[in-house]
């Protein structure tokens, strides 16, 4: 007797495609948000700045 298994995850439990790519967009979005802050000198002078005054 053969039996076929069935997957391991249905399809209802798997995230749809436009969901990974969406969440995938949304933290490239951030990443590149926070390179741009990164990328001001006024915004590094400030971090600095606030990080000395924790010390």
């Amino acid at each position: 007797m053969s039996r076929t298994l069935a997957p391991a995850t249905s399809e209802a439990q798997r995230p749809a495609v436009w969901r990974r790519w969406a969440v995938r967009a949304l933290v490239l979005i951030a990443l590149l948000l926070v390179f741009a802050l990164y990328s001001n000198p006024d915004f590094m002078v400030m971090l600095a700045d606030q990080m000395w005054a924790c010390f």
